[in-house]
């Protein structure tokens, strides 16, 4: 098994790189990999940030890729989850934060958009201190 990096998740998915795409192609599709939470994180990032993907396409991807056979995710069910909030329109970072957070008795923070956006997803408890 194959751990890989942030890119070439992202050269994967966007095939913007001819020689790189490949290589990431053939890496992922001819190993078994293991894809880790922060590489995740750092994915959905770079494909809003600096590709300027939309929300609802990269939640696309990133949940296809996370099925391809061979693909094993650092904490699947807390990607899903985290998918499944950013289709309801949360920011996947809060989203990926909060599923983590589950078995935990509340999550705290200063941050009133991820409290009301929280409160609309069910889930977890989110609160100010």
């Amino acid at each position: 098994m194959l751990a890989v990096d942030t890119n070439l998740v992202v050269r994967y998915l966007t095939l913007d790189h001819r020689e790189q795409s490949t290589l990431a192609k053939a890496v992922i599709e001819g190993n078994e990999i293991w894809v880790a939470t922060t590489v995740l994180l750092e994915t959905e990032w770079i494909l809003r940030s600096v590709y300027g993907y939309a929300a609802p396409p990269v939640a696309a991807a990133l949940r296809l890729f996370s099925r391809l056979p061979n693909v094993k995710i650092q904490n699947a069910a807390w990607l899903h989850q985290a998918l499944d909030w950013m289709d309801q329109g949360m920011d996947f970072a809060d989203a990926l934060h909060l599923a983590a957070a589950a078995n935990c008795d509340a999550f705290v923070t200063f941050d009133r958009g991820l409290i009301r956006a929280a409160a609309r997803n069910g889930g977890i408890e989110v609160r100010t201190p």
